[in-house]
């Protein structure tokens, strides 16, 4: 039964950066499609970026050119880095995983999640 964890949210400043960690269990993690969605307060939730197998990493326009997404087999672990954040980049964020390896933007047929982590931002 795979899980993930998210980790690393908290306040950053306008402008500023942080990272965001996602672990997740089990022993095939490098087939693992693991994808950051958030929600914002009063909005509904959006993809941000996805990563795979593969080499290609989609990331949605609005945060495309300031987040980066690492993906590390080693320690089972995916990392987003925010960078240049701004005030709409608030948000509880979340990943989500598809073990078989699946490329989905739709946040409901993903099976497996993570409680999010909060990222706010101080002006």
């Amino acid at each position: 039964h795979v899980q993930v964890v998210e980790s690393g949210g908290g306040l950053v400043q306008a402008w500023g950066s942080l990272r965001l960690s996602c672990t997740a269990s089990g022993r095939d993690f490098s087939r693992y499609t693991i994808t950051w969605f958030r929600q914002a307060p009063d909005k509904e939730g959006e993809f941000v970026a996805l990563t795979w197998s593969g080499n290609r990493t989609p990331y949605s326009d609005a945060v495309r050119g300031r987040f980066k997404v690492f993906k590390y087999n080693t320690n089972n672990t995916v990392y987003l880095k925010m960078n240049d954040f701004k005030p709409e980049d608030k948000a509880v964020y979340y990943c989500a995983a598809d073990p078989y390896g699946n490329i989905k933007y739709d946040a409901n047929s993903y099976p497996v999640w993570g409680q999010g982590t909060e990222v706010t931002v101080s002006s």
